[in-house]
């Protein structure tokens, strides 16, 4: 009779600790997915969470994707690439012109008026970066998806209509390449994360920013300016976006959870946040327009007055990425082919 009840006292202990090892494998690993913007954003909502549930699910809630948006881990914008390097995230969503001079080949996408539309262009990104980038500017990290927003446009106090109309304006703009454009414009470029053009509308640190439609909303931008400038089927610039996973984290996955984020990575997801991020342009745009703000809708001589000047920054690109050592003439090739080749 003892010897059966420590039998039984035995299995019951085993029945634990098989039980404790059950719930421990059903969640085998937790991702810290850390970005700038706040929770109710569309790229958090419309990207980042679905991607994160979808992994989620995939895994059988192996993997637990906890969310961090508005930098809630700490730093600031530009400190994302290099917290995803030290570990501080496991995985970050970041515009590449945060950390300049970082990312060069993919600048090719940021010149102005490159863009067709924000499905094609990611894809073309995305093909691009295989060819020249996964083995060099992003080989430290796991990159799960690239892609750019919808036609970036101008925000401002005053209306513009024409380059002369930037003389003097003090301007955000987000990348390197952008800021150089719209210095030669006559512009004053201010540098400032994308959360921090608010602040800097209302106490008049800036004139005019440059974003797409998509995140005026969250960030109250026709409540502050209330002229939008537009430049008809053109795109006046866009900007570049990295999403990625910390390498060591992804390389210490089990294989089959390695293959969840696999088929959650590359082409098909970054077209699909390009276009998730762009079909996002109208409501927002609908929403300043029932504002009364006013639309500076360009017509094409007028846009063409914009292409005009511009013309001088694909050259000047070039040169700097021949400096650099890189073939850029063929770099620009390559991703205006690309563009074109998925453009409808």
């Amino acid at each position: 009779m003892k010897l059966l009840k420590t039998t039984l006292r035995t299995a019951a202990a085993a029945a634990i600790v098989a039980g404790t090892a059950a719930t421990a494998y059903a969640q085998d690993v937790t991702l810290k997915l850390h970005q700038f913007l706040p929770a109710q954003a569309n790229v958090p909502k419309l990207i980042l969470d679905v991607w994160a549930d979808k992994v989620e699910a995939e895994s059988e809630g192996r993997i637990k994707i906890e969310r961090y948006p508005s930098m809630q881990l700490g730093g600031k914008p530009p400190h994302l690439i290099g917290q995803l390097e030290d570990g501080i995230a496991d995985i970050v969503w970041t515009v590449a012109g945060y950390t300049p001079g970082r990312f060069p080949q993919g600048e090719a996408f940021e010149l102005p008026f490159m863009m067709t539309n924000a499905e094609a262009t990611s894809r073309a990104y995305w093909e691009y970066a295989e060819a020249n980038m996964l083995d060099k500017e992003y080989a430290p990290f796991k990159v799960i998806g690239l892609w750019v927003h919808g036609p970036g446009l101008i925000h401002s106090k005053k209306p513009i209509a024409t380059p002369a109309d930037l003389n003097g304006v003090k301007l955000r703009a987000p990348t390197r390449v952008t800021n150089k454009f719209f210095t030669e414009l006559g512009a004053t470029p201010i540098g400032m994360p994308v959360p921090a053009v608010p602040e800097g509308l209302s106490k008049g640190v800036i004139d005019a920013t440059v974003i797409p439609w998509e995140v005026t909303g969250a960030l109250k931008v026709p409540e502050l300016v209330h002229n939008h400038t537009e430049f008809g089927d053109a795109s006046l610039y866009t900007t570049t976006f990295i999403f990625a996973m910390n390498k060591d984290k992804y390389n210490a996955l089990p294989d089959d959870l390695k293959a969840v984020i696999d088929a959650n990575s590359g082409a098909e997801v970054s077209a699909w946040a390009g276009k998730t991020m762009a079909a996002s342009d109208a409501p927002s745009r609908a929403k300043a327009v029932e504002m009364g703000n006013n639309i500076v809708a360009l017509n094409e001589a007028q846009v063409a007055e914009w292409k005009a000047a511009a013309a001088s920054q694909e050259v000047d690109w070039v040169a700097e990425m021949t400096k650099k050592g890189y073939d850029g003439k063929a770099l620009l090739d390559q991703a205006k082919s690309l563009i074109a080749s998925h453009t409808k």
